[in-house]
């Protein structure tokens, strides 16, 4: 019979023991072994079926057993040590409180908002890559004492659970999480009623939130949930599935995420003394909305819009994930528009100015669209992309926002991406070099050079935190026994979840004896794991079936692969290419050397990194905006062969693995491309890849392979650090954010906003109106290196002031086209006042350092001191054809 009602029985712990609940909810215990060991010593039976889940282990562990424990004098020392370490830890002043100590400015408390978080799988909150990143910055955070808030939702269903047909179709299926069963704790008012956030919809209707807190480390996430009494039945499904629902669900989310995530915060800020946020961190475009509840506040507090955009910006982050357009949520104008005003959210915040931060009023836009990385962009000062290939493909794809401007000046940088090493290198690879590190804690000695107490040596992406050089004097046969121990390891649990998934299959017991002889431990090991999007290219390894075979089933030099991915709900292409892909591996003839394993999650993946020798990325480039799936691999040893896409194109290198050559320019259509491709894996596979691993010496080892592990360990280890990755954001985002925030009180920004509208109302009259360059120095169109040209320049500043202004000469080398490649800027200086058609002289010399072909403009950008870049407004003008006396020199 099916209950009528469901509600959790908490355990209640004898006073000894009462330090487990600590330990339990706080999600320190995902990467920090210490804690885990605790809790499978206090139930070794039920720490499997628990998950490995200490909230679960403690709701399903005997009152018996409990006794027991709390006699055990051994087990209370245990706990003694682990609940002191885990009080240090959240105690004790690390990387941030130093820089501060050390007097750099930064901000109080960054607020982090991302529409997932993959903490850990106890935690079901993410569907992929945007998720885990968001996790493992929290964790990163959390290990160098940055002051984080993060801000999400908790979703009802979570992503949702795969399963296989019998004939390999994917199946959907969405258990519902009861919060009271995870590692949660509900926020509540001081006298003791749940906190609620509450939002204002179309019609009169309201949507109510509460709000869950996780605390991960020393960084709460607080998490909105729609599921409560007061709301009607409609509304209590807003946060029912992560990347579920149509356009007015998915509407409904965002301004839940980005608006009630704000008034989250602060109501979390009151209720617990928390330093108000100075920098709000928009992880990719859901949560952009947040920016117009900013609004809204200061609104109320009498600062008009204009000035409040610009105080909002000042102090905010974007960053985008998204290397394609229709990766981008849009939503039809009309939509939004009745949601906002009078009778929806926002009251007093105009809607026309809300809707003119989303459109996409650039060429090439949709004007009736309503763009959310779009409106992310004009609402943050700061930008960035995730690793420097995709910062290059966002300012191309971003660049109609900054009309003028060369893609390469487009104002989003980049910070590459990077993996918490606690969460995802395995305990055996941690020990590799032990004896000469000691007993640090995994956060310090893992998290990067300046990650925590243990190590103080600075640096950046390049630094070598002591764990990691250790790695130099480990012997040859240490490191591939643990390579065949991770391989054996994985074998093990490949079979067990593939019976498992059989089973769910209809497959009887008598017919699944063939999985006893699935893969082999002595053989090398491909990895594939990923979403299921068709640019990633599941099935490229299918493209010529036999020469897959043949790998398969060399005789010599044989090859095993195992592989996982979730395609979308709604995309049956997706579903279709899991299907072909598990059609294949149903194949009696290889199916004991490849196979999919459905449900891929965090508890999966933190058994396939280290098992695998070779992590296989074969994306469309340059379409991969960073795939740390392959960073998590080569912090356990695990080698990669990927298309230089990336955080791949900036860090390899052939020590660490291999580059797929790709068919960008040879290609002229997608199936010619993945021809020549899929045969360069092939090839690559055949001839270098199973050779290297196969070649032994006289003591059986691969000398050439495990120097490349070593290599792999050492060298890109360090860079592809969550705790690299976080300094960077606070060094390079966060502190400027904060500053540019300070400096922008409301009177302050109500000049700005001012100055900026002036600026905008005079630009159509501000031209260049001669260029000349003193002629003695090119003679016959060429110029020696090391002379200067004498540049005089006459601007017409349609009444502007020159102070509003900079006048640059950008030269560089050109192209056939005459286009400037590698530019360099210089100033002009004002040489005299105005004449009497308000045009102004500016001069300057330009030192010709470069041979070759070589070339200059001019051109007018706005200048002032609380601008981030020059091309913040999107303003310039430059010469044209006829203002020009002298053009480009080729330096001999």
């Amino acid at each position: 019979m099916k209950a009528i009602r469901r509600f959790t029985v908490r355990p209640v712990l004898p006073e000894p023991l009462r330090p487990l609940s600590d330990l339990a909810r706080n999600l320190r215990w995902s990467w920090h072994t210490e804690t885990q060991q605790l809790f499978q010593a206090a139930d070794p039976e039920g720490w499997r079926p628990a998950d490995a889940d200490p909230v679960r282990l403690l709701g399903a562990v005997s009152a018996a057993r409990l006794a027991e424990l709390a006699g055990d004098q051994h087990f209370l020392r245990r706990l003694t040590e682990v609940s002191e370490d885990l009080r240090a830890y959240l105690g004790g002043p690390r990387w941030y409180q130093d820089q501060l100590s050390g007097g750099a400015e930064l901000p109080a408390a960054i607020a982090y908002f991302s529409p997932e978080f993959g903490v850990t799988a106890a935690l079901p909150q993410y569907s992929g890559g945007l998720g885990i990143l968001a996790g493992d910055h929290l964790k990163a955070a959390s290990d160098l004492g940055v002051p984080l808030i993060g801000v999400g939702l908790l979703y009802r269903h979570g992503y949702f659970r795969q399963s296989l047909s019998r004939d390999g179709w994917q199946q959907e299926h969405y258990p519902v999480l009861d919060p009271n069963e995870l590692p949660l704790t509900l926020l509540r008012e001081a006298d003791g009623t749940p906190s609620r956030v509450v939002l204002a919809l179309p019609g009169g209707r309201s949507l109510y939130a509460s709000v869950w807190q996780a605390q991960v480390g020393r960084v709460p996430l607080l998490l909105l949930d729609s599921d409560v009494e007061e709301n009607a039945p409609g509304e209590r499904d807003v946060t029912d599935r992560l990347y579920g629902g149509g356009s007015d669900h998915r509407l409904l989310q965002e301004m839940l995420l980005g608006i009630g995530g704000v008034r989250a915060v602060r109501t979390y800020c009151r209720l617990t003394g928390h330093a108000a946020p100075e920098v709000f961190h928009t992880n990719e475009g859901h949560a952009g909305f947040l920016g117009l509840e900013r609004i809204r506040e200061l609104a109320e507090a009498g600062v008009d819009f204009d000035a409040a955009l610009e105080i909002v910006r000042a102090g905010a982050v974007f960053t985008t994930h998204t290397p394609v357009p229709a990766g981008i949520d849009r939503f039809e104008r009309q939509l939004v528009a009745r949601h906002f005003g009078d009778d929806g959210e926002l009251p007093g915040v105009p809607v026309d100015r809300i809707l003119r931060l989303g459109m996409e009023t650039y060429p090439g836009g949709e004007p009736d669209l309503f763009n959310m990385a779009v409106m992310g962009l004009r609402l943050a000062q700061r930008a960035n992309g995730v690793s420097t290939l995709h910062g290059s493909v966002s300012r191309e794809m971003f660049s109609g926002l900054w009309p003028g401007f060369d893609p390469s000046e487009v104002p989003i940088t980049s910070v590459t991406n990077g993996v918490h090493a606690p969460t995802w290198v395995a305990p055996e690879v941690l020990r590799l070099g032990a004896l000469t590190v000691g007993s640090e804690r995994a956060e310090d000695a893992l998290a990067g050079a300046g990650g925590g107490r243990a190590d103080r040596t600075g640096g950046g992406a390049g630094a070598t935190p002591r764990r990691w050089d250790a790695v130099t004097g480990v012997p040859d046969r240490e490191i591939w026994d643990l390579r065949r121990g991770l391989r054996e390891q994985l074998v093990a649990e490949v079979r067990k979840r593939l019976y498992a998934s059989w089973r769910r299959r209809g497959a009887g017991t008598a017919e699944l004896g063939w999985i006893d002889g699935v893969l082999d431990p002595d053989v090398l090991t491909i990895g594939f794991a990923r979403r299921v999007p068709s640019y990633k290219r599941l099935t490229l390894m299918l493209h010529d079936r036999d020469r897959l075979r043949d790998l398969l089933l060399h005789p010599t030099h044989p090859i095993q692969i195992v592989v996982a991915g979730k395609a979308h709900p709604a995309d049956d292409g997706g579903k279709r290419l899991v299907q072909e892909l598990v059609r294949f591996s149903d194949d009696p003839k290889v199916r004991h050397r490849i196979v999919f394993l459905p449900d891929y999650g965090m508890g999966m993946a933190q058994k396939l990194y280290p098992g695998c020798d070779v992590w296989l990325n074969n994306p469309l480039r340059p379409l991969e905006a960073c795939g740390t799936s392959g960073m998590k691999a080569a912090l356990n040893g695990c080698l990669n062969l990927s298309v230089r896409d990336g955080w791949w194109d900036e860090w390899f290198e052939p020590d660490f693995g291999w580059a797929i050559p790709t068919a960008d320019g040879s290609a002229t259509d997608e199936e010619r491309r993945d021809e020549l491709e899929a045969g360069a894996l092939y090839s690559l596979i055949e001839d270098r890849v199973a050779p290297r691993f196969y070649d032994r010496n006289a003591q059986d080892l691969p000398e050439r392979w495990i120097e490349m592990v070593r290599r792999t360990l050492v060298t890109l280890g360090p860079k592809v650090l969550a705790g690299r990755m976080v300094r960077e954001y606070v060094e390079r985002l966060y502190a400027p954010a904060a500053l540019a925030r300070r400096a922008l009180e409301p009177a302050t920004a109500r000049e700005l906003a001012a100055w900026k509208a002036r600026i905008r109302a005079a630009w159509p009259q501000v031209a260049v109106d001669h260029v000349e360059a003193s002629a003695d120095t090119v003679v016959g169109g060429s110029a020696e290196l090391g002379s200067t040209l004498a540049l005089r320049v006459r601007i017409a500043l349609g009444g502007l002031d020159p102070d509003d202004v900079e006048v640059q000469v950008v030269a560089g080398r050109v192209d056939s086209g005459d286009a400037i490649a590698e530019a360099q800027t210089f100033p002009l200086k004002p040489a005299g006042g105005h004449d009497l058609e308000d045009r102004w002289l500016y001069e300057g010399p330009l030192a010709l350092d470069r041979t070759g072909p070589y070339g200059y403009t001019v051109r007018v950008l706005p200048s002032h001191p609380l601008l981030a870049s020059g091309a913040e407004l999107g303003l310039v003008a430059v010469p044209n054809a006829a203002t020009v006396d002298g053009g480009g020199v080729l330096l001999r």
